[in-house]
């Protein structure tokens, strides 16, 4: 006989894929409704769907609405976490639909065999999953989210040159897709919905630190207003489900660190009127 070891054949992607794809089942899925026209108030629905291993939550619903209740609203484009459309909160956390899978919740993977999918309540719900995005909007557009130059150049003069240095110093704070989970996530945005916000804070910050931009100080007029960034109690949950790792927690405590001394400078300005 021979003395050498049993050599395991590996499993194929084919075969791991196959065996993955045969992990399947029923699953509860309960989607918080709310028809404007009827409803004081959202109240929850429970579906019994089919499950298999490469479901995700917005397959979910597709098959809810595609073959339960056509009329359910939520909103989705990409499905690959890009478009930020998604967003919603599943099992008390705001997350994307598109990138978050039945398997995660179902018995055999620890969860509860449960699903409670809810609209993002930090906004105004206009149907069932689907909230008013406007206020958000205004938001951003009141941090001037463009490159201010004090000396604009010609288009003739070509691109502004940057180093890699540079760049990194707010690339990060570029990746920010406008899904809104952080509001969701933010305690001060649930209390005060003037409370400007994370993405937005954040999104003043990447400018800010941006080489070719003077426009720092208009900003922080904006910022160092009373619903600004100093609300921020620094939860840092907003950073935590962040799904492009921006860290808006960390963007506010700099710009605080910044904000301190245009807010001295109009302080003495005003004095010196």
């Amino acid at each position: 006989m021979s003395s050498q070891p049993k050599m395991h054949k590996p499993r194929s992607q084919t075969e791991m894929g196959t065996k993955q794809m045969a992990h399947s089942g029923h699953i509860k899925i309960t989607v918080m409704r709310y028809r404007p026209a009827q409803d004081d108030k959202p109240w929850p629905e429970t579906f019994d769907i089919a499950w298999t291993y490469d479901m995700s939550i917005l397959d979910a619903l597709g098959v809810i609405k595609d073959d339960l209740r056509p009329e359910l609203a939520y909103r989705w484009s990409c499905r690959m976490e890009v478009c930020g459309s998604c967003g919603m909160v599943i099992n008390g956390v705001p997350k994307l639909a598109c990138s978050t899978f039945v398997r995660d919740y179902v018995p055999q993977n620890g969860g509860t065999g449960e699903i409670v999918i809810g609209a993002m309540d930090n906004f105004p719900i206009e149907k069932d999953l689907i909230v008013d995005t406007q206020p958000f909007i205004e938001k951003l557009e009141s941090v001037s989210p463009y490159i201010i130059s004090k000396n604009p150049r010609a288009l003739s003069d070509k691109e502004y040159l940057q180093t890699p240095k540079q760049l990194a110093k707010y690339k990060k704070y570029t990746m920010c897709i406008n899904c809104m989970l952080c509001y969701q996530a933010c305690p001060q945005v649930g209390l005060n919905a003037d409370f400007l916000g994370p993405a937005a804070s954040a999104l003043a910050h990447r400018y800010n630190l941006d080489s070719r931009d003077d426009g720092a100080k208009i900003r922080f007029k904006m910022l160092n207003e009373e619903d600004g960034i100093w609300p921020c109690t620094f939860v840092g949950y907003c950073s935590e489900v962040c799904p492009k790792h921006v860290d808006p927690a960390g963007a506010i405590q700099q710009a605080k660190a910044q904000g301190v001394g245009y807010w001295a400078m109009d302080l003495f300005s005003k004095d010196s009127q």
